[in-house]
């Protein structure tokens, strides 16, 4: 893993992602982590998170297209996204929409609950959910990380979030496994969140990703001495401590929303273990 990255160069700038990503270098990020207004009537502080479909998507190719121009080549865009009941095609709207500009090459499920059984039948469940009461829906325990690049043939650390093999004998039979116990993890991720006893004081936020999920987009990538993050809704700084997390050199991220912000520069200081110093982490 890289050496130690240094909060001076993780920024959090309170600005509409929009105009930020218009001031950023072409060709000058190597990976953006990522999980937008879902347009389901979210209550977002500064953000109406209700648009007629139409001006939903309009919006979202503005900040997509500026995407396409400051990712590098090698460049990955992960995009975290769930839906409703009443509106299911949302996410494959979006994808569709973006895959206009780039190239889905992966998606990933975020599996925030499940059920299996024990070897000895019994059902077993872990994880947490929003249950829901419906006659026609079943409760959704899943969202979506559809993983795009420019041309779809963006090579990945598919061994960095591997796990052990189950039957040891696979370490032997398989050339690729060059003797080490370790596989590809593969698209479905299992990452429940946290336990929430207070909203206000565990998450002030109404709608996060754990940081578990943007460390393993960030390390299935790959990450040298120079890697640069962006999040353009960073909201309580998930994908900046996830980044922190993996060794990144520089992380910049957006959000419209002065008190989110306040929330991810604390967590930040805290999980650094030291102040922010000169860190541009709360402007405007």
């Amino acid at each position: 893993m890289p050496h130690s990255p240094s909060l001076d160069a993780y920024q959090l700038i309170r600005e509409d992602c929009c105009v930020g990503l218009r001031n950023m270098p072409e060709a000058s990020v190597d990976i953006v982590v990522t999980s937008p207004p879902y347009n389901l009537g979210i209550a977002y502080k500064s953000y109406k998170d209700k648009l007629p479909m139409e001006a939903y998507l309009e919006w979202t190719m503005d900040w997509v297209s500026e995407l396409e121009r400051v990712i590098k080549p090698n460049g990955s865009f992960f995009l975290n996204l769930g839906s409703a009941p009443s509106q299911p095609l949302m996410p494959f709207q979006l994808a569709v929409a973006i895959g206009e500009l780039w190239t889905l090459q992966n998606t990933f499920h975020w599996i925030k609950s499940i059920t299996v059984e024990t070897p000895k039948g019994d059902p077993m469940s872990t994880g947490h959910f929003k249950p829901i009461n419906s006659k026609r829906f079943v409760t959704d325990c899943h969202e979506y990380i559809f993983h795009f690049s420019h041309e779809g043939n963006v090579s990945l650390d598919r061994r960095a979030i591997g796990v052990p093999y189950q039957d040891k004998s696979n370490i032997g039979r398989w050339k690729h496994t060059e003797g080490g116990d370790l596989r590809c993890r593969g698209n479905n991720w299992f990452i429940p969140y946290k336990t929430i006893r207070q909203r206000d004081k565990d998450r002030p936020h109404p709608a996060t990703f754990p940081v578990q999920l943007a460390e393993q987009c960030i390390r299935i990538h790959g990450v040298h001495e120079r890697s640069h993050v962006v999040d353009p809704f960073v909201g309580l700084g998930h994908a900046a401590l996830g980044a922190w997390n993996s060794g990144v050199a520089r992380f910049t991220g957006f959000d419209i929303e002065e008190s989110y912000l306040k929330c991810a520069r604390e967590q930040l200081e805290k999980n650094a273990g030291e102040p922010a110093g000169q860190a541009e982490l709360f402007s405007d």
